[in-house]
Order: structure tokens, then sequence, then C-alpha cells
């Protein structure tokens, strides 16, 4: 009769959960799908100015420390958490790549990325002002510059062993190797997509680098994202001028904006926005778009604001890497040319 009570408490018991049962291959599924496609992460969240770049106040750069062998460790800061994380090269290589392009481009692509990615940190290294403190920071969590193991293995899912096989095997290509320039590791930095051509440096960061002038990528116009346009109600351009550049708009909107000034590569050096010239990378900060390349149209009543691009611009283009890959490019021939006077060197 025990028996009999027990094994009517099990079924009881088998019933209730079987609709928990059903429910698991629908969350893993789910699961899977939020971390699939080619999804690059936000253009201002990528390695872009050195320090010294970004700002021309910043202070004189202490003396350059040797750039670390690829046995060393890379030091970086985790801009959400504060802590250091000290990953050996090849991984720190893995998940810098992981962080910038799908796992499923091209590898000639994924090369050229990991090369520009350890030459980025090894130049920031020689310049930062507190090497101790992190040599460029990152955000894992929110899958910004570098992705850890952990999350490496939770946005690909199922294809986790697949493309983490795949990379490991990238970066022990590329471990020792730098782009340099004049012998040392250049500031080989990256965005998503030009306008068609890259940007110079000094136009977003005020300082020249001979190597960062500005090449032609008229591949980046096949590039999925290259066009956009964002659509503003008066109210709400005139809250974003107001609140990012202290503007008050008044009278009729379409008097607001007057005349762009271009720089030679294409990109938006001014704008006057009632009476005041502002630069072209403010109000793109300001109005949060995708690139410096822009025009404003007034339409309906609204603002029109379309972009061409999708980042600083500086650099190498991801998606022109990829589209050279496509098309039978090296990775050397990549970083040639969005790197001119550059070369390619061991790790010192």
């Amino acid at each position: 009769m025990k028996q009999v009570v027990l094994y009517a408490l099990f079924l009881l018991l088998l019933v209730g959960l079987l609709p928990l049962i059903c429910l698991l291959p629908q969350a893993s599924a789910a699961a899977a799908e939020a971390f699939s496609g080619p999804v690059l992460p936000a253009a201002d969240s990528m390695p872009g100015a050195p320090p010294e770049i970004a700002s021309s106040e910043a202070a004189p750069p202490s003396p350059a420390p040797d750039a670390a062998p690829a046995e060393e460790t890379i030091l970086l800061q985790d801009s959400d958490t504060g802590a250091l994380l000290t990953p050996a090269v090849q991984e720190y290589l893995v998940g810098a790549a992981a962080s910038e392009m799908p796992a499923t481009w091209p590898e000639q692509a994924l090369l050229a990325q990991m090369v520009a990615s350890h030459s980025f940190v090894l130049y920031q290294k020689e310049h930062c002002e507190d090497p101790a403190a992190g040599w460029i920071g990152v955000a894992p969590a929110r899958m910004q510059g570098y992705l850890t193991p952990e999350v490496r293995a939770a946005r690909w899912g199922e294809h986790a062993q697949e493309f983490e096989e795949k990379l490991q095997a990238l970066a022990a290509q590329v471990s020792h190797v730098l782009l340099l320039y004049d012998g040392r590791p250049a500031a080989a930095c990256y965005h998503a997509i030009s306008r068609g051509r890259t940007e110079a440096s000094q136009n977003v960061w005020e300082q020249a680098l001979p190597y960062l002038q500005g090449v032609d990528s008229p591949l980046d116009k096949n590039a999925e994202g290259f066009a956009q346009s964002v659509e503003f109600t008066p109210q709400q351009m005139a809250d974003a001028l107001s609140a990012q550049l202290g503007i008050t708009p008044g009278g009729d909107a379409g008097s607001w904006f007057g005349e762009t000034q271009w720089y030679d590569t294409g990109y938006v050096r001014s704008i006057e926005i009632c009476g005041q010239s502002v630069a072209g990378v403010k109000l793109r900060q300001a109005l949060g778009l995708r690139s410096n390349c822009f025009s404003i149209s007034l339409s309906g009543g609204n603002f029109f604001v379309s972009t061409h691009g999708y980042g600083h611009g500086v650099g190498l283009s991801q998606w022109g890497a990829r589209l050279m890959a496509e098309q039978g490019a090296g990775w050397q021939e990549i970083l040639a040319h969005y790197f001119p006077e550059t070369t390619i060197g061991e790790a010192l």
C-alpha cells in the first residue's frame, strides 16, 4: 500500500513539472537568438582617440616603455567595475576581435582587426597617463572593447566551441605581429563604416598622425547600414540643441540651420546654428548621430538628418576590411591600405 501511495505522489509531481520542462527548449532557443547575428558594437564605444589625440591640452606622454612581447599580458580596465583585467596577448586578440567583428566574417578581416587591436593597445600603453591603471577601458558585460571567455560563450551559444577554435587559431598566427610606425606601435584606430573615405585624425581629435590622413574606402557604400535618416520634431531638435550645446532656437525652424562647411575628406567641419558656428563633431554628439558625415533638411514640419557611415571614421573601416577580404585581399594588404606609411613587424 505504501508503495502505491508513493507511486501516485510521484506521478502527481511529474505532471506538475511537465509544463516547466516543456518551456526549457524555448528558453534556450530565446537565449541563443539573443546572441546571434552580425551585431557590431556602438560606433563610439570602439577604440578611437588615444589620450593625447583626444584633447590638445593633454599632458605630454611619459617615456615610452617597451612594447609587451606576445607571451606577456595586456592590462585593461573594466569601465563598469573598475577592475583590472590581464589577459595574455593571444586571449586579448580573441576577445578584442569577438567584440568588434562577428566570428563569421572572413578570416583575413578578423586577422586585420586583431593586429590593429594589438597595435592600438600597445600604443595606448606607451602614451596613456597611468599605464598601471589599464591601457584602455573596456566593458565586457556590454560587449565593448574586449569579451571575456564567459561572455563569448554566452554570446555565441551553440556555436561557442566552433567560433572559439576559429579565433584562437587566427590569433595564434598574429600574436607576435604589430602594425608599426617609425618602429613603434601605431595608433591603429578603427570604426564600423566610413562614408566612402576615412577621416583624418586631426579633424576629430586635433592631432595629425601621418598614417591617419584619410584614404578612399569605396566598398563601404555597399555595407549594411551605410545610410540612415533620423527624424526630429522641432521641439526635439530645440531641446537637444539647448541641452547639449546651450543654443536656444527661436522663430522659424527653417532658419535655425545655415551654411555647412566640409573637410576635404567629406565629413562636416562646422555648421551654422542660429548664427553660431558649431563643430560638426559636436553636433554629431549632441544629436547622437551615427556619423559626422551628415546633412539636415526640413520637410513636412520636421527635421531629417541623413548620415553616411558609422563611427568616427578614422583608421580601419571594419566593413571595408570585410568587403576587401571577400574580394581576396589579405590582412597585410588591408592594413597597408588603411594605414599608409606603416609597416608590419614583430612585437618589440
